[in-house]
């Protein structure tokens, strides 16, 4: 049970305190007091987002608590908010908002009057369905969600691959086309050197072929070679005299030597310089082939090598990526079927979901004052997202002899109201132990709005109920009341009873405390209260 709220410079609410009993307990005030806020006191001790339109002028942060009795034991929850940052107790313990969520979230359900729109959305729909699931459909959306969440992993892959397979392909073959063209040009290190010694000899060939013929002709002169011979003679002759002069002998005899065998290389030499035209063709042929290669992959063949060597280490690494990739590609397939059987689970259990909110939103209806009204929820498939593969829409008319239509097209204001405290109802908001209820009943009015008062207070026949309220005839069924009194920059909460709450009601009926005929109408709202909680 909710036993307290208090809160310290809580938007206009310097300081609160809230003393709660069982039963409906109803907040009221003029437009503009913060009456709301004490609902958001409640936000905040069960998790929801924290944030500074909470602080109020009179310092840099807020505060909130509320104790819970359970049994013979109290928990104390607390969270305190500035400008940056929030924190958490429990039992003056810090904690987490998360522990929050936990502990308390299941505990307290709020309805506000924004969830008017919240039905006429896919995602709101899809939110109220998913509170009503059963245990099997909890393990649907379970594994909806897993499934889900290995899809976007899969695709995250995709994504640091690069979505242009075809262009990575075509830069992989490219580079094969690239290393093929080099590697069958086949060009060496010092190829390009030797290619051009050799074109210079076959260019000059007649010219060379002529000095060589000449150096010949000089080296086997019969005069040349005869003196050489007698000189080698007369030396070896004197050297028998004198040994002194065998080393020039000896020089002599290697000059003979050394002119046979230039003589022998010049011939050798003299059959190569012959004119070749089919060996000029080939070197010409192969010198243009160097030129190309270097021309497309680098202006010296140590610049060709160079690129080959990257060429290649790029080329394996594309392949690499392009066999993931289609790895990728195959469990994508796999994901996505997975997605759709699971999307198509989740949707059947929400089908399943949505019928039984609608009955039980048609029998709670019928309560508010519809005679025969009709809803719907259809769920019906969709592409794959991040909460389901299907849309869901609420049909709504108020009678069984209109068109059920969209909510957001058919319902007026005072229905939309009612039909949201009803799918709420339906969809086991009131199995929360504390219900909250801001200002749900806008476009309410008349007999509708002592309806909606005595399904309130039916709810919290077994429960807590909180209601922020504008409507007298849901302010007469409560049990505690409690009036936002504004004054200046500042407001202040006070419980309300007696001639008190008279005033209050009469103030809400009339816009004036002390209209006669609005107190005379107070007294008959709370006499019909009384009657009805009988």
């Amino acid at each position: 049970m909710l036993d307290e709220i208090t809160a310290s410079n809580l938007g206009l609410i310097e300081q609160a305190r809230l003393r709660l009993g069982g039963g409906l307990t109803v907040i009221t005030g003029e437009t503009g007091t913060g009456k709301t806020l004490m609902l958001g006191a409640l936000r905040l001790i069960r998790g929801d987002k924290a944030g500074k339109g909470y602080i109020g002028p009179a310092g840099d942060s807020c505060e909130v608590a509320v104790r819970f009795a359970q049994g013979d034991e109290e928990i104390v929850i607390r969270r305190s908010v500035d400008a940056t940052r929030s924190r958490a107790y429990i039992n003056d313990s810090a904690t987490t908002v998360a522990a929050l969520v936990d502990a308390i979230g299941p505990d307290v359900a709020i309805v506000g009057q924004h969830d008017q729109l919240t039905i006429t959305t896919t995602a709101g729909v899809r939110s109220l369905l998913d509170r009503s699931l059963t245990p099997a459909g909890r393990g649907a959306k379970a594994a909806y969600d897993a499934a889900w969440a290995a899809h976007q992993a899969i695709e995250k892959e995709l994504a640091a691959i690069g979505s242009d397979i075809r262009g990575l392909e075509r830069d992989r073959d490219m580079l094969r086309f690239q290393i093929d063209e080099i590697d069958t040009a086949a060009v060496g290190d010092d190829e390009e050197a030797e290619i051009r010694s050799a074109l210079v000899r076959l260019r000059n060939a007649e010219a060379l072929g002529h000095d060589v013929d000449a150096a010949l002709t000089a080296l086997g002169d019969e005069g040349l070679e005869r003196r050489f011979q007698s000189a080698l003679a007369a030396v070896s002759a004197a050297a028998k005299l004198d040994p002194s002069l065998d080393p020039v002998a000896e020089r002599l005899e290697a000059l003979v030597a050394e002119a046979n065998d230039i003589a022998g290389e010049l011939a050798v030499y003299a059959t190569s310089t012959d004119l070749d035209p089919q060996a000029l063709d080939d070197l010409e042929s192969r010198l243009a082939l160097v030129n190309s290669i270097k021309r497309k992959y680098g202006d010296t063949v140590e610049d060709v090598i160079t690129f080959r060597k990257d060429a290649g280490a790029r080329e394996l690494e594309l392949t690499e990526l392009l066999d993931a990739a289609t790895d990728i590609d195959e469990r994508r397939a796999r994901s996505l079927e997975e997605l759709r059987i699971a999307g198509a689970d989740l949707r059947d259990a929400r089908q399943s979901a949505g019928q039984k909110i609608a009955k039980g939103a048609m029998t709670h209806l019928v309560d508010l004052g519809f005679a025969e009204p009709v809803v719907g929820i259809e769920v019906t498939a969709s592409d794959p997202g991040a909460n389901g593969a299907d849309r869901a829409t609420i049909l709504f008319a108020s009678d069984v002899g209109l068109a059920p239509g969209p909510v957001s097209a058919i319902a007026s204001g005072g229905e939309l109201s009612r039909l949201v405290l009803a799918l709420t109802l339906a969809a086991g908001a009131a199995d929360a132990a504390v219900v909250a209820f801001d200002e749900i009943d806008a476009g309410v009015g008349g007999t509708t709005a002592l309806a909606m008062g005595e399904k309130l207070a039916q709810l919290a026949a077994d429960r807590q109920v909180v209601c922020v309220t504008h409507l007298p005839q849901v302010a007469a069924f409560a049990d505690s009341h409690f009036a936002v009194r504004r004054t200046g920059q500042t407001a202040h909460i006070e419980h309300i009873d007696g001639a008190h709450r008279l005033t209050e009601l009469t103030r809400m009926l009339a816009g004036l405390s002390e209209s006669e005929r609005g107190r005379e109408h107070a007294e008959e709202l709370l006499a019909l209260a009384g009657q009805a909680d009988t």
